[in-house]
């Protein structure tokens, strides 16, 4: 199995950009949230506690109705905890099966939660892809075409940006200041050069 390897930042910090230039250096990448969409319309058992928590109007025509979970989970707290509780084990479980398949020397999983959701625990190693505030806030607005307000409300559902950096074993800087590819290069190599967790 290869090295195990976690991307994580806030929104708006660039890690699918990280992704995308791991991914051209040939390196394997699972994308956590998409991944988590699609479980949420294919694993059945999911499915069953979805409906089971949420109501049969979780889901139209066998697929998840988006909006409506959304409504229901946007502005409350303990609900939202309630549909992470049951789509982070899935997801888990999910990325493991997809790391063990892999042939590479080292293979990412690209996931905002990954400390949020306990997934740290399967990985070797974990980046962390860091931005200052008011740059994330501006390229999540642009990104997504949202307001300041929704963005913020979006951050304080994860934890503080510099807590995060600080737990992860490598930090990426993507302040469009410092040059992001050579940063990802120079991380690569080391990975490379790494063998089983240290």
């Amino acid at each position: 199995m290869p090295l195990r390897i976690g991307l994580t930042g806030g929104i708006g910090s660039g890690k699918s950009t990280v992704a995308k230039i791991l991914e051209v250096l040939g390196i394997p990448v699972y994308y956590a949230d998409d991944a988590a969409k699609e479980l949420m319309n294919t694993d059945n058992d999911l499915q069953q506690q979805i409906i089971k928590n949420f109501g049969e109007e979780a889901y139209k025509n066998g697929q998840l109705d988006r909006r409506y979970i959304a409504s229901i989970v946007f502005n409350n707290p303990e609900k939202l905890e309630l549909l992470n509780s049951l789509v982070h084990p899935a997801t888990i479980r999910a990325a493991e099966q997809w790391m063990k398949q892999q042939t590479t020397h080292y293979a990412v999983k690209e996931a905002a939660l990954i400390f949020e959701s306990g997934s740290q625990n399967e990985l070797d190693y974990v980046i962390g892809v860091y931005a200052p505030q008011t740059l994330r806030i501006h390229r999540t607005m642009q990104r997504d075409n949202i307001t300041r307000e929704e963005v913020l409300a979006r951050m304080r559902r994860q934890i503080d940006e510099e807590i995060k950096m600080r737990l992860c074993d490598f930090v990426v800087i993507n302040d469009d200041q410092q040059m992001l590819i050579p940063q990802v290069l120079e991380l690569h190599k080391k990975l490379l050069n790494t063998g089983s967790k240290l």
